[in-house]
Order: structure tokens, then C-alpha cells, then sequence
């Protein structure tokens, strides 16, 4: 199993730190220094300094497979968008090694299934499936970053632009554990017992808030939070208001 690359905010980490997708763990440092966590970020497979995904099984449990053998103890489980998906599958999977959770956005988008919310998120999505089937990632990557990025495209640098292209592959690979929910969390999402924090920002997609919903239903003990002004990177846009929540 390939070791993933980490960084940490102090020794002895009690904290687990997960990025979206298309991010290293560097954009998670500005909220960890400002919640003053001792946290432990690894890059997930494919992004940083992590070695590349293989392609073998399912990339969601691949990372999952990956993160394991950095948990010596119960952590508080951080994860942003897809991160906060991987976060709910160990919370289900080794619910021993959480102790907390705050979910920023997670990209669960099966239990959106079969809502308007989800319907619009179909709609968005399908042209950046069609664009790497296409061989044009340079396009999905401008459609992706359009509904969850963070500022202009065209005043990216460059090599961001490029970096985010060749990782579109990562994204479809995704679909099956967080669209289709293959692994079957949904219906495991109750045994969930610890307390969830979940935080979304005013400006985010419509799927996010069917997200929260939904999350915030089957786990009663979950405490939702919206912050105005913020889309999706609220986590690099407003870390100081993700702080005070967490």
C-alpha cells in the first residue's frame, strides 16, 4: 500500500485533516492555524506529494486504505468535500477511531438522489463527464471549477489550470462512491453516534444544502451551520468564520 504524504500543525496530533479533490493538504493549513488544531493532513492519492492513484478497485477506499495507517488513536475527523465523504466512510468503518466529526461540504451526492437539488447537480455534471470522455480534461476542469472552485478561471496561473486538468480523471473516479454510493454509507449513516458538525456557505450549490439536509435528519445529533458570503472553499475564503464553528 502506497504511504501518503502528511503534514502536521504541532506533534502528537489529535486531528485528522481531509481536501477536496483537486487540492493538496496545504489548503486546509490557514483553518488548522486558526482553530489552533494539532492536526495531522495527509495529501489524498494523486494530489501533492502523494504517490498517484493506481486505477485498481475504488479510488474512494483506496485513500480510505491509505489514510488507516496514520490513525494510532481516536482523532476528531475533518474533511472538506470529498474529504468529508472519505471522513464518513471511516466513520462508519472504523467508527473506533472517531471522535468527532465536522463535515465542510461533503460531496455525498447520493443523498441528493432524486430531488431538484440533485437533478441540477446531474445537469451540471453530465458536461464534465462528456468533456474527459472527449480527451478535452482542459474544458472539464473549467466546468468543474465554475460550480466549486474559487475565483476567475482565466486568472488562474497557469499551472494551477493544469494541475486541476490532469486530476478531472480523479473526480470521475469518484462517482461511483459518492453518486452512486456504491459502498452502501447511506444506510449506515445512523450508526453514526459522535457529534457532527456540518458547515456550508450561502453561496454553495443547491446539492449542498440537500446535502446538509438530509445529513442533519438521519444524524440528530448533527449541528448544521451556513456562512454568508462563502461558496464551497469557505475553507480558503473565510477561515476564520470554519474556526469559530468547529
Amino acid at each position: 500500500m502506497a504511504a501518503l504524504h502528511w503534514g502536521q500543525t504541532a506533534p502528537d496530533p489529535d486531528t485528522l485533516m481531509l481536501h477536496c479533490t483537486l487540492a493538496r493538504h496545504e489548503s486546509l493549513l490557514p483553518l488548522a492555524r486558526a482553530a489552533g488544531l494539532r492536526a495531522v493532513l495527509p495529501d489524498l492519492l494523486g494530489h501533492g506529494r502523494s504517490p498517484a492513484w493506481d486505477g485498481q478497485g475504488d479510488y474512494q477506499t483506496a485513500n480510505l486504505d491509505a489514510i488507516l495507517p496514520m490513525m494510532d488513536r481516536p482523532m476528531h475527523v475533518i474533511g472538506h468535500s470529498f474529504g468529508g465523504t472519505v471522513a464518513l466512510r471511516l466513520a462508519v468503518t472504523r467508527p473506533d477511531l472517531v471522535t468527532r466529526l465536522t463535515l465542510i461540504e461533503p460531496v455525498f451526492f447520493a443523498l441528493a438522489n432524486g430531488t431538484p437539488a440533485g437533478a441540477q447537480h446531474a445537469a451540471i455534471f453530465g458536461p464534465i463527464y462528456d468533456a474527459v470522455a472527449a480527451g478535452d480534461p482542459d474544458r472539464a476542469a473549467q466546468l468543474f471549477h465554475a460550480a466549486y472552485g474559487m475565483g476567475q478561471w482565466d486568472k488562474l496561473p497557469q499551472r494551477t489550470r493544469m494541475a486541476m486538468a490532469a486530476g478531472m480523471p480523479l473526480v470521475i473516479a469518484s462517482a461511483p462512491a459518492i453518486q452512486d454510493d456504491i459502498h452502501g454509507v447511506a444506510a449506515r449513516l445512523p450508526e453514526i453516534t459522535v457529534p457532527v458538525t456540518l458547515i456550508g456557505g450561502s453561496d454553495s450549490q443547491p446539492v449542498v444544502t440537500e446535502i446538509h439536509k438530509a445529513l442533519a435528519q438521519i444524524m440528530p445529533q448533527a449541528n448544521a451551520h451556513v456562512i454568508a458570503g462563502a461558496g464551497h472553499m469557505a475553507t480558503l475564503t473565510h477561515p476564520d468564520r470554519v474556526a469559530a464553528l468547529i
